[in-house]
């Protein structure tokens, strides 16, 4: 296939008949004066309609609880084997604590200095209040979830997750030699009174606020702080449980909460005291990071103090039990400086996050079935006799992970380390996980003499401890570490290797959208490629110029690159899906992102639909356009999928008249992700691939009817029900390998 071409100008899209009265002027699309980044007039929004009114956009905030809410569903879905229904509700509750962590914590700040964005139709303070009523609903939900579904449904399958008040004499006993043994010496009570301060409660901590009485009858008030070091979940011995029908006998697990424990043993903290009560509490601090780059020297030593301090952040939301009385309540306000509308207070347990523990109970049978991720027939004898560089000269790999192994990748890497051609290695590292093979083949690369460099993005949200050591070890080591550009966060993922052959070199290339991490790989949908095509090769020498050196370039051969030249392209490419439907040739748009939130796009995205343009947008979790609206947006259609694996991979699809082209890489349509971050779009150019992303990928989501949902015209979402069709479930079908589905004629959004 042809190399991606530049839209021509595109005109302005007929608003498809007389237009209404308008007293102003119409609403121009892009920049102020109405031109795109690329110099080229973008479409006038139709006469009588402001672009600009907030009411035509879905608040991020409320947006991503949706997505919450769609994971809670996936808790409550009886499909899923039981450990995994457990896993997805222990998401809920860690999504939402990162969520206060960041945009409730930003929300504050903006309360706090008085910003009032006019963009958004409602102030700070509004949007705080519509997310409490949400995450209140949320929370309680997802206790019911838990205490009426969950809990009796594993006891039933022999997984006991008791309250201390349930454990048998027995029981107890072996608990109680576990508190004195393991948990007694780990735990610090601190007292609160006129000669000692109110005690640090540090980020992500539960708690227990205790009240004693001492034996001059007065009350004093101490924290104990329930260890993170030791299992939330105290396992009490394993017993067999009742023959099955199939003569089996299944292991019956035990496990107690490690703050029941905890609460039910006070009186060895406090001897001679007497305990009035106790009741847990979880502190969530703001967490988001802000560097002063260009004061900072040493961006390494401001990251390491900026981790440090994270802990100290201004207290953005305490959970507490609903049995808490109010006297403690007004102790926790006062001293953590918050007010009454931060306290979240429900039924215990109050953070779930940890019933992630129970993942790890040996009982497969309530967990989903292991898989075998697949090799591509092209890569296998490359893999085996460590020739992956002659399989990629052959043609362009496409790696669908986790459906297709993320080995090949590894195998690359190793290969390259060990090949006595090779003369150097460049890699951007965003998330590499602990214990990375990634890691430590360029540092055997280092080991063979080859040049060595890496991009270690340091600003990778809570990633950034392990992303420091990593930096440290491949510097120590001799690897050429960059930190990334001031004020930008790298988050492309690339790959390139220098290879001499004959008298010249060649460049072989891995772009991905997701991250060099094994781990993830397996868990998260994501597209790779492999290719040694020359002008991508060149490209990316390019791209790592600029981001270990100083360039100025702003043009690239076929990578769109931010902030460089990534919006102005894709404005160009969805303007030239418009001048094919005003000409009546086909257009359509075809999206899949993580989200969706950039208003110039999204306006971009209502021009193109008001012109005629099919638009399908499959979005995992914010979605800021509305579809379905009258004489706007139509003919668009949203749709969520929410399953076993996290959605990941990031397609851009345009069907340009009958030869499609597509891009794929690391960028949302986000504002952070276009002008604050070096990301990498890249096309997929051989006519097959761009075939298999179409019909084997896009098409099978599009068609899933099983975990999609449907975005209505008001923020909220619908399950696609199967009906009288075919029930179509796109992971089950991608894990199973069944490819060859048609693309689908969307029906009719709304």
């Amino acid at each position: 296939m042809a190399t991606t071409q530049r839209a021509t100008r595109a005109k302005r899209p007929d608003p498809n008949g007389s237009p209404e009265p308008n007293d102003g002027a119409p609403t121009q699309l892009g920049t102020e004066d109405g031109a795109s980044e690329s110099g080229k007039d973008l479409p006038v929004a139709p006469l009588g309609l402001d672009l600009d009114d907030p009411r035509l956009y879905i608040n991020r905030e409320l947006s991503m609880l949706e997505f919450f809410r769609r994971v809670l569903e996936e808790a409550r879905d009886s499909s899923h084997p039981l450990l995994e229904r457990v896993k997805f509700l222990a998401i809920v509750a860690s999504n939402m604590d990162e969520f206060f962590m960041v945009r409730v914590a930003g929300l504050k700040q903006q309360v706090k200095v008085g910003v009032v964005d006019p963009s958004e139709e409602q102030t700070p303070a509004e949007q705080l209040a519509a997310i409490r009523k949400v995450v209140n609903s949320l929370m309680q939900e997802s206790r019911a979830c838990w205490e009426r579904e969950l809990r009796p449904t594993l006891a039933e399958a022999g997984v006991h997750v008791l309250d201390y008040g349930q454990l048998s004499p027995n029981q107890r006993r072996k608990v109680e030699a576990y508190f004195q043994e393991l948990v007694f010496p780990v735990l610090t009570p601190l007292a609160f009174d006129p000669g000692r301060p109110f005690p640090h409660i540090s980020n992500l901590s539960l708690n227990l606020a205790v009240l004693i009485r001492g034996r001059d009858g007065e009350e004093r008030f101490a924290r104990v702080k329930v260890p993170n070091t030791l299992p939330r979940l105290v396992p009490i011995k394993r017993s067999s449980g009742a023959t099955r029908k199939d003569g089996t006998v299944p292991r019956e697990h035990y496990f107690v909460w490690l703050e029941q424990v905890i609460a039910a043993n006070l009186h060895m903290l406090f001897p001679g005291m007497e305990i009035v009560e106790a009741h847990p509490f979880h502190v969530t601090r703001d967490a988001d990071i802000i560097i002063q780059e260009l004061e900072a020297e040493d961006l390494l030593e401001t990251m390491e103090e900026s981790v440090r301090q994270r802990r100290f952040g201004s207290v953005v939301r305490v959970q507490i039990s609903g049995r808490m009385p109010e006297r403690m309540r007004e102790i926790l306000v006062d001293n953590l400086e918050v007010t009454p509308l931060d306290l979240y207070s429900g039924d215990e347990p109050i953070d779930i996050s940890r019933l992630m523990g129970l993942m790890s109970v040996d009982r497969h049978d309530l967990k989903d079935p292991p898989f075998v991720p697949g090799v591509p027939p092209v890569l296998r004898d490359a893999i085996h006799d460590s020739d992956l560089f002659s399989a990629i000269r052959q043609g362009d790999v496409l790696l669908h992970h986790p459906y297709d192994s993320f080995t090949p990748v590894l195998q690359f890497l190793q290969t390259a380390a060990d090949d006595n051609d090779v003369l150097a290695i460049k890699q951007t590292l965003y998330r590499v996980g602990r214990n990375s093979p990634v890691v430590e083949a360029l540092l055997e690369a280092i080991e063979n003499d080859k040049q060595v460099a890496a991009l270690v993005e340091l600003k990778a949200r809570f990633d950034e401890e392990s992303n420091i050591g990593w930096a440290k070890r491949l510097e120590a080591e001799g690897v050429h570490v960059v930190y990334g550009l001031p004020g930008l966060k790298t988050h492309s993922k690339v790959a390139m290797v220098v290879r001499k052959e004959g008298t010249g070199i060649r460049r072989y290339v891995h772009l991905a959208t997701g991250n060099y991490n094994p781990v993830t790989a397996g868990i998260y949908t994501d597209l790779g490629l492999f290719t040694c095509d020359d002008e991508i090769g060149a490209d990316c020498t390019d791209l790592f110029n600029y981001l270990t050196g100083y360039s100025a370039k702003t043009e690239y051969r076929k990578l769109l690159v931010a902030p460089i030249n990534l919006r102005a392209r894709m404005q160009d490419l969805i303007c030239r899906e418009i001048e094919h439907a005003q000409r009546g040739e086909p257009a359509h748009i075809i999206f899949k992102m993580n989200a969706l939130v950039d208003k110039p796009m999204i306006k971009l995205l209502y021009a193109a639909a008001r012109a005629g343009v099919q638009i399908d947008l499959i979005v995992r979790s914010i979605c800021g356009l509305r579809p379905g609206i009258k004489g706007l947006s139509e003919n668009v259609r949203v749709r969520s999928i929410v399953g076993r694996f996290l959605e990941h991979s990031r397609i851009y699809w345009f069907a340009n008249a009958g030869q499609p082209e597509v891009f794929v890489g690391s960028a949302d349509l986000m504002p952070r992700n276009i002008d604050r971050r070096v990301e990498v779009l890249f096309p997929v150019g051989d006519p097959r691939l761009v075939r298999s992303i179409r019909d084997d990928i896009l098409g099978v989501y599009l068609a899933d009817n099983v975990k999609a949902r449907q975005l209505k015209p008001d923020g909220s979402y619908a399950r696609v029900a199967p009906g009288d069709s075919p029930v179509v479930n796109a992971q089950a079908i991608l894990l199973k390998g069944r490819s060859g589905a048609s693309l689908p004629t969307p029906p009719a959004a709304g």
